[in-house]
């Protein structure tokens, strides 16, 4: 139980430290959240527009809602910088956040409250609020309280931070001539007009209407779409708009009305087996069988039998004559993946196929009719296994008529926050649970990522990060890189914190580091010299000292404990 024994707001360094501004990138960021630096005076006009335009009602629940949001997100953020959650100086980041931000001065009156009971009272007076000045400016003085964007902050930071619905209202306004802002907060059902509050904080009907109306159009286009569409939709789940993307859908479309045997080409993991899966759904064999074969987990001695079947007394073991996977794909599309593994037998054998469109089981002499079509797979370079004689030519220029490179994910960044969108959907629905999305910091990191794995190691990271990450919560870079702040990590570029590692620092400070080295600095003193600094400035608190580095806990624990015995 937090009560308001000791109402001093606590030391902002902690907040303070989060704050990073990346000008040359353009960006600004509050631990992992990118931030923006708005004029106020903008923010006023946008508020005029809005009450000129929607009226004051819907204009004081729009602003009601973008403050909830925002306070929200602020609560996340303070319960990982300030874990001990039962404490007041926990609760009261929300308001220095406040402050911080350049929104309003926050002095509190009266706070307690209950976590485990659910208990909440908290008084609050606000000096020189920026939505107050604004509407002074451009309405003149108020009959009503006007600071919706602010109550709405402070709604959304405390349900976040209490787990039930908490509601502010503000009692004196200075737009109203008082000669301060304050405000109550308490769980909404203890205020006797708690629905009409609450429903300003549902989305609003013009929103409603507008979706309905986008909603009827979709089906439109869905009534008209073209053929072209079709195909789209039949690959990487419709995920995609880069040009690299589009290019791969439109020569599947042109394959897929003919016969042709296509040769899908790409690093692992781009997802040539979806492509193949959606040239066959998008063709005239849709309703035929789909065979798919990884020729690199047969047994070379197997893969003949495997593909074009066996008869009985063939071989010791072969009991009964059954078909192979060609033969279960008739009519349909055979996919070959890593087609290079076929060992030379197998290769003649489906060079005959692909020619004559015929076959043999092992151990028969009855050539048997067949109509499959190939789609065949590699991820490495087919032209020079032939030139290494690991693969025949002719075999290769059979399947090489209609050749197409789906490119590796770091070539359609474009396509990553929509590929990550679907993913998230996917793990959501698999693990009964439903986070905020990913956090801006990590965004940009999984932008900047050079995707050795490609969509397939995309997908099994946004699976880890719905994994380790609490409902209602936001996925954030740590989830992703749990081992971001080595430098051997791939990425190389950002830190947990937000700080520059090895490869931008390169670019950045360079100078300085020359500098250094001419002064003599030992390597070792530097960083004593760093994590002794960082311990005073986080006053003893190794967590926050590992914040400040860039390090993780365990990690500072250890540079600590070295540190320690070098001295002795």
């Amino acid at each position: 139980m937090a009560s308001d024994t000791s109402l001093r707001l606590p030391q902002t360094e902690d907040l303070l430290a989060q704050i990073r501004f990346e000008s040359s990138q353009g960006k600004i960021w509050l631990n992992e959240q990118r931030m923006l630096l708005i004029h106020s005076a903008v923010m006023g006009l946008l508020r005029k527009e809005l009450i000129e335009s929607l009226g004051l009602e819907r204009a004081k629940g729009f602003l009601l809602r973008f403050g909830y949001h925002s306070g929200w997100k602020d609560a996340e953020l303070a319960q990982k910088l300030r874990p001990d959650i039962s404490k007041q100086d926990a609760f009261l980041a929300g308001p220095q956040l406040h402050a911080i931000k350049g929104m309003v001065r926050v002095e509190p009156r009266h706070l307690e409250f209950d976590l485990n009971q659910g208990h909440f009272h908290g008084e609050f007076d606000w000096f020189d609020s920026y939505e107050a000045d604004a509407h002074l400016q451009e309405f003149g003085p108020a009959s009503e309280p006007v600071c919706w964007t602010l109550l709405g902050y402070a709604s959304g930071y405390t349900t976040f931070y209490m787990g039930r619905k908490i509601i502010f209202k503000e009692t004196e306004c200075r737009a109203c001539g008082q000669a301060h802002c304050h405000i109550i907060g308490k769980p909404a059902d203890e205020w006797e007009d708690h629905a009409d509050i609450e429903r300003l904080l549902l989305p609003d009907p013009i929103a409603d209407e507008l979706f309905a109306l986008r909603h009827e159009l979709a089906e439109l286009r869905e009534t008209y779409r073209g053929p072209e569409k079709e195909t789209d939709l039949l690959l990487f789940n419709s995920v995609g708009r880069s040009g690299a993307f589009r290019n791969v859908c439109q020569l599947i479309r042109k394959a897929a009305d003919s016969k042709v045997t296509v040769l899908l080409q790409g690093e692992t993991g781009v997802g040539k087996e979806i492509v193949a899966r959606g040239l066959h759904q998008s063709s005239p064999r849709a309703e035929q069988p789909f065979v798919a074969v990884n020729c690199a987990c047969i047994p070379p001695e197997l893969i003949e039998s495997e593909l074009f079947g066996v008869e009985k007394g063939a071989y010791t073991g072969a009991t009964q004559s059954r078909e192979g996977r060609f033969e279960r794909a008739q009519g349909g599309t055979i996919f070959l993946d890593e087609v290079v593994e076929l060992s030379p037998r197998a290769q003649a054998a489906l060079l005959r196929v692909l020619q004559e469109n015929e076959l043999e089981r092992v151990g028969d002499h009855r050539t048997r009719r067949i109509d499959v079509r190939v789609v065949a797979a590699a991820n490495e370079d087919l032209e020079e296994a032939v030139q290494q004689g690991r693969f025949r030519a002719d075999l290769f220029y059979r399947l090489n008529v209609y050749p197409v490179y789906i490119p590796p994910l770091r070539e359609r960044i474009e396509d990553i926050p929509l590929l990550i969108a679907h993913f998230l959907d996917k793990y959501h629905l698999l693990y009964n649970k439903r986070t905020l999305g990913v956090s801006d910091k990590a965004m940009d990191a999984l932008c900047k990522y050079r995707w050795p794995g490609n969509i397939r190691e995309l997908e099994n990271m946004i699976e880890r990060g719905v994994i380790l990450t609490d409902n209602n919560h936001t996925i954030d870079l740590e989830s992703f890189f749990p081992s971001l702040s080595e430098p051997s990590h791939p990425l190389n570029v950002i830190s947990a914190q937000g700080q520059l590692t090895a490869q931008a620092a390169k670019e950045n400070h360079a100078t300085d580091y020359a500098q250094l080295i001419q002064q003599g600095l030992n390597l070792n003193e530097l960083e004593a010299g760093l994590i002794r600094q960082a311990m005073n400035e986080a006053k003893g608190n190794i967590a926050a000292a590992a914040r400040l580095l860039g390090l993780t806990r365990p990690q500072l624990a250890y540079r600590l404990k070295k540190l320690d015995e070098d001295e002795l």
